[in-house]
């Protein structure tokens, strides 16, 4: 029983899409990632240049990586029966899962990374099954 997945992926949330031969599958995970952003301060702000829990940008992006990881972490748990995957996103998480996924060793082919917009659940999943050619029918 061969089992093929795809993940539709962002910084926000994943949809996981496992296809079995029992049908399929599909998983909502969120992110509790926060990007770090520009605090008040910039140049033409009135407010002090940095402001009572001032915290460097550098430590704001460890902390957000770190807080990615643990969420891609999350993903791959969903694939780990999978024999294939497709990654689908917007941004550059897909690249980021792609390359986290390579460094934990996870023992999944990469079928292909695709760029996609916004889907649906359904959409998600029309896509990964006609990646995988497994329209019903």
């Amino acid at each position: 029983m061969s089992i093929n997945a795809g993940v539709w992926i962002d910084h926000h949330r994943a949809v996981v899409v496992r296809m079995t031969d029992n049908g399929e599958e599909i998983k909502t995970i969120k992110s509790d990632a926060d990007r770090p952003f520009a605090k008040a301060g910039g140049s033409g702000s009135k407010q002090p240049a940095r402001p009572t829990g001032f915290e460097s940008e550098d430590k704001q992006e460890r902390k957000f990586m770190k807080q990615l990881d643990t969420f891609y972490d999350e993903v791959l748990a969903c694939l780990r029966d999978a024999d294939s995957v497709l990654i689908l996103g917007p941004g550059e998480a897909k690249r980021e899962f792609k390359k986290r996924l390579n460094t934990k060793k996870f023992p999944v082919l990469v079928a292909d990374v695709e760029t996609a917009d916004k889907m649906t659940d359904r959409q998600i999943a029309a896509n990964v099954r006609q990646h995988f050619e497994l329209v019903p029918g």
